[in-house]
């Protein structure tokens, strides 16, 4: 095994070790968590198959391994901000319903001492 390898394979377990540790210490959320567990999976994958990233490159007709990678990083991108979006905008209404009810408790508060 060439120790650029061992290296990776390391620094992938490592990396795996420290999500695992904020997971439990309550600092990363279990659903945010699976997006790094995968990607340190495909790490550790590509880690020890050294050739894996050729090979599915030309399986999907692609020229350049490296092409691949940048796709599959867009992509994973794209998904993860859609996923943001949808949690932010479920936040949102969230956040308008609770200052509603509050606004309308605070204007029954209001009736209340008045009378």
């Amino acid at each position: 095994m060439a120790r650029i390898q061992i290296i990776a394979i390391t620094v992938s377990l490592l990396f795996l070790a420290n999500i695992v540790r904020l997971i439990i210490r309550g600092k990363l959320r279990e659903e945010y968590s699976i997006v790094w567990i995968v990607s340190t999976a495909v790490l550790l994958l590509f880690s020890f198959w050294r050739n894996g990233l050729e090979t599915i490159s030309k399986m999907l007709g692609i020229v350049e391994a490296p092409n691949l990678v940048f796709t599959g990083a867009i992509f994973a991108v794209l998904i993860y901000l859609l996923h943001i979006s949808v949690v932010v905008s479920k936040l949102q209404k969230q956040n308008k319903d609770l200052a509603q009810e509050i606004a309308l408790l605070r204007q029954k508060k209001g009736e209340k001492q008045e009378n």
